[in-house]
């Protein structure tokens, strides 16, 4: 069966809804907070990475096609403005993407999903990236 990620809300439905994105973004945190690889990421966000973790489970729902959780919460944001003060490089925009990718991997997506979020992520980040504070 083929799935119609990016259309309507086929892909936050295939991560699992809200809970799935909530157990995505824990992962992801989880291990940027465990793994020495992704210390310099890491030490981007506060010590408490509560409100990282809501901020980035909203955004994620939307952004996948699902509620507008963010918005609701927070109101509009510009994902390249809000990080425009990081020197994101190459390296530290990989950085980002390894630990996304290995946290998808931990919620056992099918790889079809996970080629595909990785490369719609990909885009925000090399957004990101060109208007860093580098």
């Amino acid at each position: 069966m083929t799935q119609n990620y990016g259309q309507a809300d086929a892909t936050f439905q295939a991560v699992g809804g809200e809970a799935g994105v909530r157990k995505l973004v824990d992962s992801f945190y989880d291990l940027m907070d465990t793994h020495a690889a992704y210390q310099t990421i890491r030490n981007w966000h506060p010590e408490d990475l509560t409100l990282s973790r809501d901020k980035l489970s909203r955004f994620l729902c939307g952004w996948m096609g699902g509620p507008r959780l963010y918005q609701e919460k927070y109101g509009s944001i510009s994902i390249p403005g809000v990080h425009a003060h990081l020197a994101v490089g190459e390296v530290e925009k990989q950085m980002w993407l390894d630990c996304m990718t290995e946290a998808m991997n931990q919620q056992d997506l099918p790889p079809a999903l996970i080629r595909y979020l990785g490369e719609q992520l990909s885009r925000p980040a090399d957004m990101i990236q060109q208007q860093s504070a580098k």
